[in-house]
């Protein structure tokens, strides 16, 4: 009869025991599961967080679009007057290229600034941009002078000109590349840089100063 206890308790001794390991396993299987979706969640937040700050723009941003447009507008006005005036197969060849260039620019710069709830420059806003006069801009009698002049003559004041807006244009183009944040905007820049610096030279060889 002893016996017959001793072997009862034993064997609900042992069943105790592998109820226990059972409950302990399934508890340790739901927090791993439970540590493994939140490990998920901390590791997805900072990619979610990067890719909201994707296309941020600055006042850089905003003071070259705001900048550029105008300068451009200025540049195709000085470039139309070269298709009726200037005498050099040459200069009229660059003209058509800086047109072609800036014009698609301009819309794309007006677009950001649309699309940032900013105001595009008007058509008449030409010499000041937030209190300040914008490199390489023609003066009013640079225009008018440009405008009564042809032939030899204008060619030779278009590249001198052009010369100077497109520094200053690349003066622009700098500042933004260095403070700007907004990736489209670096690399107009950056092309702007590239191509103005290209024309500079061309102009420079026309007018035997290289």
């Amino acid at each position: 009869m002893t016996a017959h206890r001793s072997l009862i308790r034993r064997v609900a001794a042992v069943a105790a025991a592998a109820t226990a390991a059972v409950v302990l396993a399934a508890c340790g299987g739901g927090n791993d599961s439970s540590a493994g979706h939140d490990g998920h969640d901390k590791t997805s937040s900072p990619s979610a967080s990067a890719s909201a700050q994707e296309g941020e723009q600055n006042a850089a941003d905003l003071a070259f679009a705001k900048g550029m447009i105008p300068h451009h507008r200025q540049a195709v006005e000085m470039a139309e007057l070269a298709e009726t005036r200037a005498q050099s197969p040459e200069v009229k060849k660059l003209a058509a290229e800086i047109k072609k260039a800036q014009d698609p620019e301009i819309k794309t710069l007006s677009g950001w600034l649309t699309s940032w709830g900013e105001e595009v420059p008007k058509e008449n806003e030409i010499g000041e941009h937030a209190g300040h006069s914008m490199p390489g801009m023609m003066t009013p009698e640079d225009m008018d002078r440009l405008e009564k002049s042809s032939g030899a003559a204008f060619d030779t004041a278009f590249m001198e000109l052009m010369i100077k807006h497109h520094e200053g244009a690349i003066e622009m183009a700098r500042t933004e590349q260095a403070d700007g944040a907004y990736r489209p905007a670096k690399d107009m820049a950056g092309d702007i840089i590239t191509s103005q610096s290209a024309e500079i030279t061309r102009m420079n060889k026309l007018l035997g100063k290289s």
